[in-house]
């Protein structure tokens, strides 16, 4: 076993939990996650798990901070193994500084080199107060002791949490708690870990938010009121948010018996007057092409959520990429104009999809809301949301007795009318058809409604989003990124403390913004940041910009960047410059 070292007290801990499917780190993460951030302090925690139910080794890491914080890091100053194989599966992240607190069988494994060994035995001390079961709480009493969090305050919300359990499980997981609270005491550890800086009251009131309880927000907040989905990860979270509180804000949310019926109840609903939201992952998406394709001829709103995960085929279910962005961007058969929104906070995650029902309404397109499992599954504190700018934009009309649902116009937008609202006859079809939705083989009038629809596309590039630059103007190094990379990137370049470098972030993918060649032009050297193997994003670039940008930073083994390895990579790839 390990002695105590001197140390000086931290403002920033990263801390990993790891343990099988069923052991409960998913609790304590919860848990731990709550207490602190009613203690007052900055708490980003984010997730890798296997793509099984019981067994595997889970692991999530949880960082601390005196500031905010959104990013992940390699970096475990503390590792809680709940179970043998749980040291082992994180070994790479292993330093001679992490302190381990696990079983003693755990640590007879272990190299008393790797790191900082001390024997927990948090199966025992959960058997003697009445269960194993209570193993995971002695977890969480350890970790507060650790950081000298207030074990009354702890107490209150592990009461809370488990309210709805019997007396004698709330007092079991109470007596749980302070046991491991104790156990971390008696290791003289306090000193070097207990955080150094006080909670803030702001900080108590602030929301702790989940990309998945995010998107379903902003789907609220833009007027959604149905959801059709098959679940699949990542993307299940969102279904089951507005499945959870549909009934307070009037959604229905329907599971499909597969993806095609999902697109095609979506579309359904928008035919009929309902802003609805179709949500899905890779796999999944590959099976709503066809509907849509058919949004895209009858010229319907529709919002599609896609998280992205690793392919081809089923690929890695559980894990994260960004390798969907040109499946998103080609998807369906024909030609027609579409929006992709790719959210990189937590924030953006609830303002882009309230945004992307008002421009598919408007536009009469599909719109993309494009995450991927590591922002769906990571969650930290916010401020707020913006509800002030959170309206519903309404664009459908009343139809008189000579409506004409794709009536040609000088931008494309027809008026929307929809059943029974107007004395009109709303006609669609999935053939070509003429401007009362009559199917049609006239050839010249074909190329019109081609040229209709392609006009929208022109029209709604005045709603393009500007990218976000981070840093000097007179930068002479040029960092993108797009998505969910925004925070690991920008703290990593941050790291390297080079005052003419900067970043530039994309929220939006597609239309690009026309700024982009300037953006790339003005750098010395541009660096392209991505979570898959041949830099989709990087090619977008080239093909509606016009330029090549010098390198790419790409990362495919399923996991997202942390932020060492994007200061490393960087590094690396500035040399000289």
């Amino acid at each position: 076993m390990g002695k105590a070292r001197q140390g000086d007290k931290r403002a920033d801990i990263s801390i990993v939990l790891c343990g099988q499917a069923g052991q409960g780190v998913q609790t304590v993460e919860s848990l731990l996650t709550r207490i602190l951030k009613r203690s007052g302090y900055h708490v980003f925690a984010t997730k890798e798990y296997m793509s099984r139910v019981r067994g595997g080794a889970n692991s999530t890491t949880i960082r601390v901070s005196d500031k905010p914080v959104a990013a992940y890091v390699s970096r475990m100053d503390i590792l809680i193994a709940l179970n043998a194989g749980a040291i082992e599966h994180v070994a790479e992240r292993l330093s001679s500084d992490t302190i381990v607190l696990a079983e003693g069988e755990a640590i007879a494994a272990v190299d008393p080199q790797a790191a900082r060994l001390f024997e927990v035995p948090f199966t025992q001390t959960a058997s003697d107060i009445g269960n194993k079961i209570y193993s995971n709480i002695v977890a969480v009493g350890a970790i507060a002791g650790l950081l000298g969090l207030d074990l009354d305050q702890a107490s209150d919300y592990v009461k809370h949490f488990f309210a709805r359990k019997s007396e004698d499980i709330v007092s079991n997981n109470v007596k749980a708690l302070a046991a491991g609270y104790d156990a971390a005491g008696k290791l003289g550890l306090t000193d070097e870990t207990k955080l150094r800086i006080k909670g803030s009251a702001k900080v108590k009131d602030q929301l702790l938010l989940s990309g998945d309880e995010a998107v379903g927000l902003g789907a609220i907040a833009g007027g959604c009121r149905f959801i059709a989905a098959y679940p699949m990860s990542p993307s299940t979270g969102v279904l089951t948010f507005l499945a959870r509180h549909g009934a307070e804000h009037g959604v229905l949310a329907e599971q499909a018996e597969d993806e095609i019926a999902a697109m095609n109840m979506a579309l359904g609903a928008w035919y009929a007057g309902t802003r609805a939201l179709a949500s899905t992952s890779g796999g999944g998406f590959a099976l709503m092409t066809e509907g849509l394709s058919l949004a895209g001829m009858i010229e319907s709103p529709v919002v599609v959520h896609l998280a992205q995960r690793p392919g081809p085929a089923t690929g890695l279910p559980t894990r994260s990429e960004q390798a969907d962005l040109e499946l998103a961007l080609y998807a369906g058969h024909g030609e027609f104009p579409r929006i992709i929104f790719a959210p990189g906070t937590i924030q953006q995650a609830f303002e882009l999809t309230h945004k992307a029902f008002n421009l598919a309404d408007k536009y009469q397109v599909p719109v993309f809301v494009l995450t991927d499992q590591y922002l769906m599954d990571s969650y930290y504190n916010v401020p707020g949301l913006d509800l002030a700018k959170a309206k519903v934009e309404q664009h459908v009309v009343k139809t008189d007795k000579d409506y004409r649902r794709f009536k040609i116009t000088k931008n494309g937008i027809s008026p929307r009318g929809i059943p029974g609202f107007g004395d009109g006859l709303v006609a669609v079809d999935s053939d070509e058809h003429d401007e009362e939705g009559h199917i049609t083989e006239d050839l010249n009038l074909r190329v019109r409604m081609v040229d209709k629809r392609l006009a929208k596309g022109e029209a709604l590039k005045r709603e393009i989003i500007h990218p976000e630059l981070v840093g000097p103007r007179d930068y002479k190094t040029l960092v993108i990124c797009w998505g969910s990379t925004y925070h690991v990137v920008k703290e990593g370049l941050a790291r390297l403390g080079r005052k003419n470098a900067a970043l530039l972030h994309y929220r939006q993918v597609y239309p690009l913004h026309p700024s982009t060649a300037d953006y790339v032009k003005k750098a010395r050297k541009t660096v392209v940041v991505e979570n898959n193997a041949t830099g989709q994003f990087r090619k977008l670039i080239r093909l509606y910009a016009g330029v090549d940008t010098d390198e790419g930073l790409v990362k495919y083994d399923g996991l997202s960047f942390a932020v060492e390895e994007i200061a490393d990579g960087l590094t690396e790839a500035l040399k000289g410059k």
